[in-house]
Order: C-alpha cells, then sequence, then structure tokens
C-alpha cells in the first residue's frame, strides 16, 4: 500500500523544499509526478527546477513540453501519471482521488496558512480510514525535517 507522508512546511517555501525532496527521488532512482492547483502554478514549479541552484537543474516537464515518458519529473494540474512515476506530490492542496500504483505521496502544505492546515487534517482523517500507511514531519526551527506522528 502507498506511504502517505505529510510534509508540514514552517521555515521554508514549496519552492526550496521541493526541489530537495525531487532531489531524492530522482537519486533514488524512481519518477516523480508533481500535482498543482493550477497550470500556471506548474508552469511556475518548472521555472523553479531549472533555476533553484546556480549550478545544477532538475529535468522534467509538462504538458507544454511533450514526451511525458521521458521525463522523470511531470509537472501538472490534472490528475494523470503520463510518466509512469512511482512518487506522487501533491502540492498547494492539489488532491488526487487514487493513489494506488504510486510507492509514496508526499503532501507538501504551508503551516502558515490556516486553510491549507485545516485541509491537510482532513486527507489525513480520510487516508487514515482508506489504510494507508502516514507519517507527519514536522520542519524544525534549523529547517530539518522531526517525525511527529504516524499512523
Amino acid at each position: 500500500m502507498t506511504e502517505v507522508s505529510f510534509y508540514h512546511l514552517q521555515k521554508s517555501r514549496l519552492e526550496d523544499v521541493l526541489p530537495m525532496l525531487l532531489e531524492k527521488t530522482l537519486g533514488a532512482g524512481k519518477r516523480a509526478l508533481v500535482m498543482t492547483a493550477s497550470g500556471a502554478r506548474a508552469e511556475h514549479l518548472g521555472q523553479t527546477l531549472w533555476s533553484y541552484k546556480k549550478d545544477s537543474w532538475l529535468p522534467h516537464g509538462g504538458k507544454k513540453d511533450g514526451r511525458s515518458e521521458d521525463q522523470p519529473i511531470w509537472l501538472t494540474e490534472l490528475e494523470e501519471n503520463p510518466n509512469d512515476a512511482t512518487f506522487v506530490f501533491l502540492t498547494d492542496g492539489a488532491e488526487r482521488a487514487d493513489l494506488d500504483g504510486f510507492e509514496r505521496c508526499f503532501e507538501l502544505f504551508d503551516g502558515n496558512d490556516g486553510a491549507q492546515v485545516a485541509a491537510a487534517r482532513e486527507r489525513w482523517k480520510s487516508y487514515k480510514s482508506a489504510g494507508y500507511q502516514l507519517k507527519y514531519l514536522q520542519q524544525s526551527e534549523h529547517g530539518g525535517w522531526q517525525e511527529k506522528a504516524s499512523g
């Protein structure tokens, strides 16, 4: 069954955390699907992946790029999996009805936004009742991650 990890962002923005998680994903030989709330947000995150480091970038694509089968990271606002990803990253409150077929799901939410926190709590309850293995990680004062709960 899919493992769902909730990342409670408090000190860093999504644009800072997502590239690090995607680097680890590719380093593990996995493919990633990043779901966003809108096409414009997917494009913005795509630009972030090109420029988040001066000496590096992450290979990725989206619907404007095509050739999804060649893209190790696919950014979309749609509930799809055209690059046959095994890890899915849900950002900006994006939801996916079906997590089957993914090894891991990463729920990234802004801990400074009350609506996102409330929505994440509801998704936790929903995933728990569906029988998914859950982890809740909270960002420490120094920016690291501490597992605070599991279920």
